[in-house]
């Protein structure tokens, strides 16, 4: 796949996606979720594949309430898109334990955006995310965060493959949203859904860095 270069990840995403068309059922497939503007574009591609189920577990997001309206948000619109699209999107919310997550990260609080310390980031949601895709029989598993501009796509690919052989019964299902204008369509639905966009990526660390640059 070195010939396709950077779209590596969307050719496997296609590639997949036409594997299970033909299919008599849909697959079932668990993603990881950060917010509802991140799902409003995904949620809905992937719908049309898989018997789809969201997994909402961010203890990285600081505070609570920012963890709290981004679930709720997200709740806003699968509930909208499940009545009015025809779509039965599920989601799964875990037990917010930010106090032990931000410890977790603390070894590495001075590493910049994008380094070391959200590369952990991503593998611990991550891997809890697909430890339950593994207990309860999920056929694939994947993560919404390569629609994200901030977020480099090989990293995160590169995240779950290697994760995922931890967890031999479920299938990595490699993604590159952001191609095939997966931005512009998440800006456009994020819109007609009068979305709440957040203005930092979620952690304590971010979190900060926002309000510097608020202040400047």
């Amino acid at each position: 796949m070195k010939e396709f270069g950077k779209k590596k990840y969307y050719y496997l995403q296609q590639q997949t996606l036409e594997e299970i068309k033909g299919l008599e059922n849909k697959p079932s497939l668990l993603m990881h979720v950060c917010c509802g503007v991140c799902a409003s574009y995904v949620s809905l591609y992937l719908s049309e594949y898989f018997d789809l189920t969201l997994y909402y577990n961010n203890d990285n997001i600081y505070p609570k309430q920012e963890y709290d309206r981004r679930y709720n948000e997200l709740v806003r619109l699968i509930e909208e898109y499940n009545k009015n699209k025809g779509t039965n999107i599920k989601i799964i919310k875990t037990e917010f334990d930010g106090e032990n997550y931000l410890k977790k990260l603390a070894s590495l609080a001075n590493e910049p955006e994008k380094g070391k310390r959200c590369v952990l980031c991503y593998s611990l949601r991550m891997k809890q995310a697909m430890q339950y895709a593994s207990d309860n029989n999920f056929d694939y598993f994947t993560t919404v965060m390569t629609i994200s501009r901030q977020k480099d796509s090989e990293t995160l690919n590169k995240v779950g493959e290697k994760i995922a052989t931890l967890f031999p019964k479920v299938k990595y299902f490699y993604s590159d949203f952001k191609k095939d204008d997966g931005i512009l369509k998440t800006n456009q639905l994020s819109k007609e859904n009068n979305l709440y966009r957040q203005q930092y990526c979620g952690c304590y660390y971010s979190y900060n860095d926002f309000l510097k640059r608020e202040k400047r």
